[in-house]
């Protein structure tokens, strides 16, 4: 008899289906097979399914329900696990849907505002100086990640936990009326009760974050995926060892960060000397 492997729901969004998908089939009083057979799938694919090891389609889903006469249930939670990505370019999918499903998110910014807390005009800067892009293109970027900001609008939205570089504040991008919106922006931010923004200061060498931006991702306190930005497009790993280092990281260069009260001091400061 094989063994049956134990998925802990708590894991990750996809050790959620996996483990609702199995509690409905022995429910059901169903095995593996007569479940794949009902819905012409075969049986390694739900097993795959059933120990995480395998994202299954939408179809997959609805056909659970009507096999198990759920009225939506696995349709709904697939809706979940994996909601429709935004508007963003291929190579970024995965992360954006990994922002949508995240119950936390921990973001190092050492060269540019975030994509989650930029306004339309930084955004639209940011993308109108990207070599190549159409105006058209410029727009569905603007557009795709406007609707990634929409994660804060949530019920349940995630928390954020965001730590920039001081010289982000100071970096032209657009010129002062941009800035000054970006920057009154991040404030507005701040006030949110699930953000919190830190300022790491000039002068905190913070070398180990100086190569470049990174993001985690966190399901229910487990960290399960990782963004880090590099040229000419940045990577979305799920591997222990890459996330247990860039974690690593998150933490030597928060330790040298203002606090979030003072970290809006700066800001506003800026905002006043510089921007207006």
């Amino acid at each position: 008899m094989t063994k049956m492997i134990e998925i802990d729901p708590e894991d990750s969004p996809r050790a959620r289906f996996a483990y609702q998908l199995r509690r409905h089939r022995l429910a059901a009083k169903l095995t593996q097979r007569e479940l794949g057979r009902s819905i012409g799938f075969s049986t390694s694919a739900v097993a795959m399914v059933e120990t995480s090891k395998f994202r299954p389609s939408e179809r997959f889903a609805e056909l659970c329900d009507e096999v198990f006469g759920l009225e939506g249930v696995m349709t709904r939670l697939y809706a979940e696990v994996w909601p429709p990505p935004p508007a963003v370019p291929a190579h970024f999918r995965d992360w954006a849907i990994e922002e949508q499903r995240a119950t936390a998110l921990r973001l190092w910014s050492p060269l540019l505002m975030p994509g989650l807390l930029q306004t339309e005009a930084f955004a639209r800067r940011i993308f109108e100086r990207e070599p190549g892009l159409t105006a058209e293109q410029v727009e569905e970027r603007v557009a795709g990640r406007m609707q990634r900001r929409s994660v804060l609008s949530r019920t349940d939205p995630p928390m954020i936990m965001c730590l920039i570089d001081e010289g982000v504040l100071h970096r032209p991008v657009g010129g002062p009326e941009v800035m000054r919106g970006q920057l009154e922006y991040l404030l507005e931010m701040a006030r949110h009760p699930r953000v919190t923004i830190q300022i790491v200061p000039y002068s905190a060498e913070a070398l180990s974050g100086l190569i470049g931006a990174y993001a985690i991702a966190e399901m229910r306190g487990n960290a399960y995926t990782v963004r880090v930005e590099s040229q000419p497009r940045g990577r979305t790993m799920t591997d222990r060892g890459a996330i247990t280092e860039i974690i690593n990281r998150y933490d030597a260069v928060r330790a040298d960060a203002h606090p979030q009260h003072l970290s809006c001091k700066i800001i506003e400061e800026v905002v006043k000397q510089k921007w207006t």
